[in-house]
Formats: structure tokens, sequence, C-alpha cells
């Protein structure tokens, strides 16, 4: 029986477990410096196998040789506490991939000869569509921010470039000022894994990019040299204390435009701009191989989530209005 609980609970569950040792830590941080180094994992990621590893290494708190001697018994036991304990199937479901990759590396480079994880079956999720947005809503969402001050006009081009160009939260608060070619009309966009794409830019993303460039930008870093980002590179988009844009201030500008365009805020997410972009290139007739390139999807697989976004949309569609339906 599942004793779920509150993600608070969960936090001070984890926050009572022992501290990490210093031999778990030197084998996590050993690990994801190689793993990075490997496949280009991504910051968030990699903070998240962080987060899930050193909870494996405290919750077992050095009992037979720490995290990297522990057999399939302890990972199966630590996967059952946290399942009595409210985690969900799907940060379950990381964390196992986080595992198998960690006992991955221990076999790779440090002579284990077992694999722990090789029985341990994945957990079944649920399979979750995408929350698109209607054209409409879109339309109102994108009209919300006060254009007259130069944090509307950021937020409205933010808006407009993340609906407008399918980019991921991080993509988009992470563009580079160089990363704008406004003469070429594209952007060109660094996504997972450190893979670089090119986007094209329609006339409207453009008006909206060029006003702020010449009305806002200068205004919001005070005509100022700012610092550079992860790789030196001048951040495009800023807040008023001249610092970038993070992801968690961008959310929460989603959620109060999203109020004040009156859309249920439990219905959209930073993410559901992309999902939105993508549902509404299908339904009007965007062939799923150049949808991947423009989303920067490796896998041609994930993409076709959306089509399974776009059937459900004509379901209810034919339901509501069709004499048969």
């Amino acid at each position: 029986m599942s004793t779920a609980t509150t993600p608070a609970e969960r936090r001070a569950l984890a926050t009572a477990l022992p501290p990490l040792r210093d031999d778990d830590r030197a084998a996590i941080e050993g690990f994801l410096d190689a793993f990075w180094a490997d496949t280009g994992i991504a910051v968030q990621t990699a903070a998240a196998y962080r987060r899930d590893l050193e909870g494996l290494a405290r919750w077992r708190d050095g009992r037979d040789g720490g995290i990297a001697h522990a057999d399939r018994g302890a990972l199966f036991e630590h996967l059952a506490w946290r399942t009595r304990h409210g985690w969900s199937p799907r940060s379950n479901a990381r964390l196992l991939s986080a595992l198998r990759a960690f006992y991955a590396d221990r076999q790779r480079r440090h002579g284990r000869t077992d694999d722990p994880t090789a029985l341990l079956d994945p957990p079944k999720l649920p399979r979750s569509l995408p929350k698109a947005l209607s054209e409409s809503q879109i339309d109102a969402l994108l009209d919300a921010p006060d254009t007259g001050t130069p944090e509307g006009l950021r937020d409205r081009t933010m808006l407009e470039l993340m609906y407008a160009c399918g980019l991921r939260v991080s993509e988009l608060t992470g563009l580079p000022a160089n990363g704008v070619n406004l003469r070429q009309g594209a952007l060109r966009v660094t996504g997972k894994g450190g893979r670089t794409r090119l986007v094209p830019l329609g006339e409207e993303a453009q008006h909206w990019l060029q006003r702020y460039l010449d009305d806002a930008r200068g205004a919001l870093t005070g005509k100022r040299a700012l610092p550079g980002g992860a790789q030196g590179e001048t951040p495009l988009f800023v807040t008023a204390s001249r610092t970038p844009m993070s992801r968690q201030q961008f959310w929460a500008l989603v959620k109060r435009y999203a109020v004040l365009a009156g859309i249920d805020a439990a219905r959209i997410s930073p993410h559901g701009l992309r999902h939105s972009f993508a549902t509404h290139l299908l339904n009007r007739g965007a062939d799923l191989r150049a949808l991947q390139m423009l989303l920067g999807h490796s896998s041609l697989s994930t993409t076709q989530i959306y089509t399974l976004v776009a059937r459900e949309q004509l379901k209810r569609l034919h339901t509501t209005h069709h004499p048969r339906g």
C-alpha cells in the first residue's frame, strides 16, 4: 500500500537522510564528469541525475561499500521506499535511467563485473499528451503584455519567439545576442546535448524582435556591457536588474500573462507554447520530418506524439459539431 506524501513531505524525508559521504560524492562526481564528456548531457539532466544518485547514496549511508557497490536488492529496496512515499513513476523512471548510466560507467571504467540494474523493470508511465492552447488562446496570451514598457516589450518578444519558433524554455532564456540574424531571418539555437540548429523567423517574430532590440534592450541594460553567459556570450533577454532571464522567472511571467488573458493557469506552462507551435503546424499540414528538425528532436518517435494531439483535437471537433458525432 502506497503511503503517498505531499512534495513538502518528500522534501522533508530527503532532508532527514544522513549527509553524503565523501567516497559516494567522489563516485558520483567522477561519473557525471565522464558521462558529460561522452554524451554532452544537458545541464538540467546532469543536475537531476546528481540529485537522484545522491539520494540513493544518502539513503544507503555507506552500507556494503556505498553506492558504487550496491546490488540489485539494494536498488529495488530504494525504489520501493520511494514508491511508498509518493515519488511518481516518472520520477522513478528518471532515477532508473541515472542508475543504469552510473553502473554502466562502473563496469566500463572501474572493473565492476555485474550490472545491478539489469533485471529492474522500469515503472509503467501513463501516456500523457502535451497540453496545447487553441490559436485564439495564443492570440490572447501574446496580446497580454503591455508593450508600452521595456519589460512588456521584452515579454511579448519572448512569448512570440517561444511560440513562433517552438523553442524549449532553456533555449529561449539561454539565447545569446549573437544567435540572432535578422538579415537572414533565423536564430541559432543550442538545444539538448549541445546540438545547434537554425530556426527560421517569421515576419511577426522578426517584427517584435527588432522592436525589442531597438526600443527595450538598451533601456533594460542601461546601455552597459553585460557579463557573458556559460560560453562568454551576452544574453539576449535580460531583466531590469541587468541579469539574464532565468527559466523560473519566465515561468512566473507566463503564469501572470495567462491570468490576464483569461486562460486557466493550470492549462499552461512555458513548454505548452512549444507544444502549441507543433500542434498548430501539424493541424495546418506541416510535414512531420520538417517539424522534427524545427523542434530539434534527435528521434522522429519523439515528434510523433504531436500527431496524437492533433488527432485528439479532430475527434473533439467532430464530436462537438458533426450531426453523427
